[in-house]
């Protein structure tokens, strides 16, 4: 019989805690933890398709497309024609939803600290660093950090 001590379940347990966590602090501004991953990376990448948006977080385009419907009815991104392609669309943050990365930017902070208190400011760096260590290994980068508008 195998273990429940694993690194692996000690990893995915620990992510499911923090999820939930950034989950509750996130209800108040009515927007998930991956919505505002998408809204993040707009700000980065300024114009972008529902294609390039699935591409940079590794999603299919009908999973982007569930997410950016949400994201048009809630008034946080705007979709509009593409400036050199008349027959594409492009989305780009709302005025709704550039307001709302200060608070955003603020809960992922606030989750920064949490995690500061409860295993030490050291630790937390040192996780920080290990985990950013692990995604770039596995290939995964931050989506639109390396855009270009």
């Amino acid at each position: 019989m195998q273990s429940d001590t694993s690194s692996l379940h000690f990893l995915l347990h620990s992510a499911t805690l923090i999820e939930e966590r950034l989950r509750s602090r996130l209800a108040d501004l009515d927007i998930s933890h991956r919505q505002a991953r998408i809204l993040d990376a707009l700000d980065r990448m300024g114009l972008a398709s529902q294609a390039q948006l699935a591409r940079e977080f590794a999603l299919t385009p009908a999973s982007m497309s569930t997410m950016t419907i949400r994201l048009l009815e809630a008034g946080f991104i705007l979709r509009t024609p593409h400036p050199d392609e008349a027959r594409s669309n492009v989305l780009q943050l709302s005025d709704k939803g550039r307001g709302l990365l200060s608070d955003i930017h603020r809960a992922w902070a606030d989750i920064d600290q949490m995690i500061a208190a409860k295993i030490g400011p050291e630790k937390a760096e040192c996780l920080a660093l290990l985990t950013r260590e692990l995604r770039d290994a596995l290939g995964g980068r931050v989506p639109g950090q390396f855009a270009s508008n």
